[in-house]
């Protein structure tokens, strides 16, 4: 059952200069893939574009064979109050559980926000916020 909540997340590392987000993004438009949500982070003069997409491994193909290096990473999506607390409920839920918080982005969706995660123990991560009521995407709403 927790597998069902684990999301397939591509990350593009490509340097960090002016055209590259184009050329990802174009890349993925021409081959008809929708972007979800995407955040980016920057080191040493190369950046990391994370992404949830509907076709996680076509991506991974079409930016591999324009010379993107791509790798997949389990993310889990939280839904959560949109509101003052919400981040910490979540944050609060696994840091007593001893799971730790690698990474995070999030969106703010029609009917609340939802937070990306990347965990160090991903169906852990599952079983406790399910567990304290809350509530979780299932991966297949990102196909």
């Amino acid at each position: 059952m927790e597998k069902s909540y684990i999301v397939k997340q591509i990350s593009i590392f490509s340097e960090n200069r002016p055209g590259r987000l184009a050329a990802i993004a174009g890349a993925l438009r021409d081959a008809g893939i929708n972007i979800f949500a995407f955040s980016i982070a920057e080191a040493d003069g190369f950046g990391v574009v994370r992404a949830l997409v509907d076709r996680p491994e076509d991506a991974h193909r079409r930016l591999t064979d324009l010379g993107f290096r791509v790798s997949f990473t389990d993310v889990i999506g939280v839904k959560m109050r949109d509101e003052p607390g919400g981040l910490s409920d979540i944050a609060s839920i696994l840091g007593d559980a001893g799971i730790n918080i690698e990474y995070a982005y999030a969106y703010s969706g029609k009917d609340a926000a939802v937070l990306i995660l990347r965990v160090d123990q991903a169906e852990d991560a599952v079983r406790q916020i399910l567990g304290h009521g809350g509530e979780l995407l299932k991966a297949s709403l990102f196909r």
